[in-house]
């Protein structure tokens, strides 16, 4: 097909040499992880080139044209507020490849800033954090924002909370042994609706 992108093409004589991102570029431009870009190249979701080494390249234009697919679609945004990087890495990377726009925080002062610039179709709050503790900002949240505009399902290392999540307007609740797998089965389904 003529303008498609092949394994193996030469990106010579197709634009300069700024108009192509690497992987990890490509994932700075988009403002996801690469794992992310992976996958969706993988699932030819968005246009790819391979150099003769296997290397994968993207076209600028290739990259604003999936942002304004993925924009068109209006992709729900998931605010995940958890002092511990790496689960957000992993929670954002099993989101994004689900179609979900992710915005993360590192505390509660940082997660009420995210929601005061854009309100997000879901927050997933950790419960222990240091200085603000989840449960705390769940009250600012429910106290500026109102009990279901903005849903919320909390998590913790620790067995007990759900009903104390309940009482406190939380959509849901995941607990001890904690398994990432189900805090994403319930940002899923609350998602669909």
């Amino acid at each position: 097909m003529a303008g498609e992108t092949k394994r193996g093409e030469s990106p010579g004589g197709r634009g300069t040499a700024s108009e192509w991102f690497t992987l990890g570029q490509a994932a700075t431009y988009l403002g996801v992880a690469q794992s992310t870009v992976r996958k969706w190249a993988d699932a030819e979701r968005l246009a790819v080139f391979y150099t003769p080494g296997g290397h994968r390249r993207f076209r600028r234009g290739d990259l604003d044209e999936f942002v304004g697919t993925s924009r068109g679609r209006e992709r729900p945004i998931v605010l995940i507020v958890d002092d511990d990087a790496a689960l957000r890495a992993s929670l954002r990377a099993s989101l994004e490849s689900d179609g979900v726009e992710v915005r993360e925080a590192g505390s509660a002062e940082e997660g009420m800033a995210a929601l005061e610039d854009e309100p997000p179709s879901l927050v997933l709050l950790d419960v222990m954090m240091p200085q603000v503790d989840g449960w705390e900002m769940l009250r600012l949240v429910r106290e500026r924002h109102g009990l279901e505009a903005v849903p919320v399902v909390m998590f913790s290392g620790s067995a007990n909370g759900a009903d104390e999540a309940e009482r406190r307007g939380a959509q849901g609740f995941v607990g001890k042994p904690f398994d990432p797998e189900k805090l994403l089965a319930s940002t899923r389904q609350l998602l669909r609706r």
